[in-house]
């Protein structure tokens, strides 16, 4: 199928897909005799385990190694555990990130009179740093 039918089908851009082949992360079996992309189902389902993938926040290359082990039939689970731990570790530290920052800003929020004088805690605290 052409690069464009596999895109729709694995609900990606086409630029995407372009992107995937050219750092050779998901690439055609062959191209079409007008040199064309030509995606067989096997690499349509790559884009879309790397869809999914990045959906879940994977980078490239921890997609690159989730392709890997998936390809690999004698794989331990393991393994692809391992990697779903860090990756989770590193969400839940994200998370952490972020809602120490929703506490100061809303913090800050509250602070701010909101009126017509020029003094600000949230412009303060901003400068501060």
């Amino acid at each position: 199928m052409k690069i464009s039918d596999a895109a729709r089908r694995a609900g990606l851009p086409v630029k995407t897909v372009r992107y995937y082949a050219d750092i050779d992360l998901v690439r055609p079996p062959g191209r079409t005799d007008s040199n064309y992309r030509d995606y067989d189902p096997a690499a349509l389902a790559k884009l879309v385990f790397v869809r999914r993938a990045r959906d879940f926040g994977f980078s490239i290359p921890e997609c690159r190694n989730l392709l890997a082990l998936y390809e690999d039939r004698d794989r331990s689970s393991a393994d692809v555990r391992a990697l779903a731990v860090t990756h989770l570790a590193e969400i839940e530290e994200k998370q952490r990130q972020l809602a120490a920052l929703r506490d100061e800003l809303a913090h800050l929020v509250s602070a701010c009179q909101g009126n017509d004088r020029p003094d600000c805690p949230i412009l303060d605290r901003l400068e501060a740093e």
